[in-house]
């Protein structure tokens, strides 16, 4: 989903420490391995070691995180990088969605986690709470705060 010219992703992977393909193989990876051979474990291992390090040169410890076990049908598009963004536990992320910076997805007093249909677009600071359903190409603006059901094709 990700493309660009491949010079200028080249000089961004050497200034940013990041490469946006491979982080998400890695995270990928580290979710749904589940052989019991020890090399497969030592690579899990590994790959997490080398997202942490990915995260410490982006500063995306601070104020960032994306649980290892939220899921996702496919790597999310992140215009302004993974800086600010928190994933809940249980959240379920669609195919080709957009999260802007300052974004929290995160699980509320019912215990329950959101769940965000394909190709939706969360704008900078939107908060989505609770054990919600966001529907299919759903757009939902800066700072919005969802506490509710959003139906399919909306925008807020």
């Amino acid at each position: 989903m990700y493309k660009s010219f491949p010079i200028i992703d080249f000089l961004r992977q050497r200034f940013q420490h990041f490469n946006y393909n491979k982080y998400w193989r890695m995270r990928n990876y580290i979710q749904n391995h589940k052989e019991k051979n020890i090399w497969c474990k030592i690579r899990a291992w590994f790959y997490l070691l080398r997202i942490k390090r990915m995260d410490a040169y982006n500063n995306a410890s601070f104020g960032t995180h994306i649980s290892k076990c939220a899921y996702f049908k496919s790597p999310p598009y992140l215009p302004h990088g993974i800086k600010g963004i928190i994933i809940s536990n249980q959240a379920v992320i669609g195919k080709e969605v957009t999260i802007y910076h300052q974004v929290t997805i995160g699980g509320g007093k019912d215990g329950g986690s959101p769940v965000i249909g394909d190709y939706c677009l969360i704008g900078p600071g939107a908060k989505i709470i609770g054990g919600i359903r966001i529907g299919n190409n759903v757009k939902i603006g800066a700072n919005c705060v969802v506490v509710k059901d959003i139906p399919e094709n909306q925008w807020l």
